[in-house]
């Protein structure tokens, strides 16, 4: 079994990332496709196992070289039955039987997870976390993503929606419209969207001077990257932005670490690649609102698998499964 892979697959809107994993988690091969959310998804599993068989051929190996797929999917998804509960964008039904689906097109053993909880076990065996069985995942990317893992085990609740870490409520009035229908919630003010919205805010109050102002006036439009670009400069009302930021992620973060006292925060996403400035700034506000015996023992760290931790977690619910 040593040198059989798993096929591991991190499945988004608008891209689907494959990789070829062996035993102990490294990436033998690893590419991607379209995702194609057209006839209600019906293509998505079928264009995953066609792939599959391509890669091999490609390669030269036989199917038997694989032992299992593991997939994560954006949404809830109820674990034990694999059925993902909704998505907004892949064109599925409510509650589409996601696993049995990939095992008739894939004729492989599979295991289904959401993504944000797939980027947590990908970061826990083979990334930041370094082996930490008590762990919190945090995907701050477009929207903000969630993993928490108890014990080894991802905590999954009732009915699969545990960890949307995006979705804390963090400004209870008045707060901007969420994707998930609430307003105010934690992926309004601290992804890559909700950053540049709050940027927009303190630039619309500012003179319009300084470096932000500057590269707004030239380019028409922000980034989340101009944001932490500018506060490394010095530019005071990104600063401002930053700040902002720093506090609603380090007051939603301690309270999760009061309450599970984890090994590790871990912080990944795109927006994690703005590095020491924000962590630094994330950190600071965390020791404030952190109980001292969880401040002290509590360590958040930056991720370090980047795209890959997806598939890396997907084979991992593979590996689990078998050595159960």
């Amino acid at each position: 079994m040593a040198d059989q892979w798993i096929v591991g697959v991190d499945l988004g809107g608008t891209t689907t990332k494959l990789a070829f994993i062996s035993m102990d988690g490294e990436i033998i091969h690893k590419w991607e496709i379209p995702t194609d959310n057209s006839n209600e998804g019906q293509n998505i599993t079928k264009n995953i196992a066609n792939t599959i068989d391509e890669k091999l051929e490609e390669l030269s190996f036989l199917k038997g070289k694989l032992i299992g797929i593991g997939m994560g999917a954006p949404g809830p998804v109820d674990y034990e039955n694999g059925v993902i509960l909704n998505v907004v964008n892949l064109g599925w039904n409510d509650n589409f039987p996601l696993k049995a689906s990939l095992e008739k097109a894939t004729s492989l053993p599979a295991a289904i997870e959401n993504d944000a909880n797939c980027a947590a076990l990908g970061e826990m065996w083979k990334g930041a976390g370094n082996g930490a069985k008590d762990l919190v995942c945090v995907t701050l990317g477009t929207g903000v993503g969630g993993g928490v893992i108890a014990n080894g085990n991802i905590v999954q609740g009732i009915n699969g929606a545990a960890g949307e870490i995006g979705h804390i409520t963090s400004i209870p009035d008045g707060g901007a419209a969420c994707n998930c229908g609430k307003t105010g919630c934690l992926e309004t003010v601290a992804s890559a969207t909700g950053i540049v919205r709050l940027a927009m805010v303190e630039l619309k109050k500012d003179e319009l001077t300084g470096e932000l102002s500057r590269k707004l006036r030239e380019n028409g439009k922000i980034t989340a990257k101009d944001v932490f670009d500018s506060a490394r400069n010095g530019d005071a009302l990104a600063i401002r932005a930053l700040d902002e930021v720093s506090f609603h992620l380090g007051f939603a973060l301690a309270n999760i670490a009061n309450t599970l006292n984890p090994e590790k925060i871990v912080l990944g996403g795109g927006v994690s690649k703005a590095g020491a400035i924000l962590i630094e700034s994330v950190k600071e506000k965390f020791g404030k609102f952190a109980f001292t015996p969880v401040r002290e023992s509590t360590k958040l760290a930056l991720a370090t698998l980047g795209n890959d931790a997806g598939v890396i977690g997907a084979a991992w619910l593979i590996k689990n499964k078998l050595n159960k």
